[in-house]
């Protein structure tokens, strides 16, 4: 069809493009977009885009915060396979007992059992938000019933997972719990004597008691007592309460709190003046971040011949703690149950 053929109102024909021939611009687009108009358009993708991220950066960043919470207040549950960390220091009160005290008392727990022997007072750490606790074997050993007390005061029964004598350590596990705060295990490798320390545990049933002081030393052998039977009699606390309160314990070639009897085992131990008295057994030796970095295990009080009562028994400054790098390698055997 040539151009005068074309019907009159049609658009007059155009050569196609790259065919070598003059052609005109193709017809404009109806309605005609103003160039202004096309430049707004555009810059909005950016400023969508902007928006967009600035939204997701605030997921994120209350997730991260929400994360950072759960942090400080413990709040993490646990894979099974392992330990996840629970609670740091907040930044402005870290390097503080005040602020270790606020970050860690919620994880540390009293643990009160009951034997032939008659009752003790222990303490423990929560180490899963469904009720994993690490405290010392002679706190809970030949116990037929265990009650455990949150910082809440709420009241839960424990059943012993495994036990390793040989270390003086246990794990107990708290009977329906979940969404427990949970404390963070630091690396025991990294302290200096002269470090400075927290201590929280339940001695003489005062729950969530904090104390501080230093690493006085460090790998002291300390030999305890591995059965319940061989400290009856011995250094009864308060209320006839039994070696959970007052366990015996040999160091430097005396001994303490009683007669240790035939069957002992000796480990390494941090030793602290951090005040320890009966019932902090099982309780946390805390560094300055928030870490667990020992299991109080031992402590010298001033009545360590035995006898009537706990009224005259004191720290003086002499207390030794599980180095937490020994839990972390032992959580597998107790795990299993198949430790000593």
């Amino acid at each position: 069809m040539t151009e005068s053929q074309r019907p009159s109102g049609e658009y007059p024909m155009y050569p196609s493009y790259g065919n070598g021939d003059a052609s005109y611009p193709p017809p404009p687009s109806y309605p005609p977009v103003p160039e202004a108009a096309t430049h707004r358009r555009r810059a909005k993708r950016p400023v969508a885009l902007l928006a967009a991220v600035a939204i997701a950066a605030g997921v994120v960043g209350g997730g991260t915060a929400a994360f950072v919470g759960r942090l400080t207040t413990g709040d993490t549950t646990s894979t099974g396979g392992g330990v996840v960390p629970g609670t740091t220091v907040s930044q402005s009160s870290k390097g503080t007992v005040a602020g270790v005290a606020q970050a860690v008392s919620p994880m540390i727990v009293e643990i009160n059992a009951t034997s032939t022997a008659g009752k003790s007072t222990g303490s423990g750490v929560v180490i899963t938000s469904d009720g994993e606790v690490v405290t010392n074997n002679h706190v809970i050993s030949g116990a037929s019933s265990i009650k455990v007390t949150l910082s809440t005061g709420r009241t839960y029964t424990a059943k012993v997972v495994g036990t390793d004598a040989d270390k003086d350590l246990a794990l107990i596990k708290l009977q329906g719990a979940s969404g427990l705060k949970t404390a963070t295990l630091g690396d025991s490798s990294a302290l200096s004597v002269g470090d400075q320390v927290v201590a929280i545990g339940s001695p003489e049933g005062l729950t969530g008691t904090v104390t501080s002081g230093i690493v006085s030393a460090l790998d002291r052998d300390v030999t305890v007592a591995k059965e319940d039977g061989n400290s009856q009699g011995q250094g009864q606390g308060q209320g006839g309460q039994n070696g959970g309160e007052q366990w015996p314990f040999e160091f430097g070639g005396r001994q303490f709190n009683g007669d240790t009897g035939d069957s002992t085992t000796t480990y390494k131990a941090i030793q602290t003046d951090a005040s320890l008295n009966p019932g902090n057994s099982g309780g946390a030796l805390i560094n300055m971040n928030g870490e667990i970095i020992g299991i109080n295990s031992a402590m010298y009080s001033a009545s360590s011949s035995g006898g009537s009562g706990g009224s005259n028994a004191g720290s003086v400054g002499l207390g030794f703690a599980i180095p937490v790098n020994t839990l972390k390698a032992d959580l597998d055997t107790l795990r299993s149950g198949t430790g000593s």
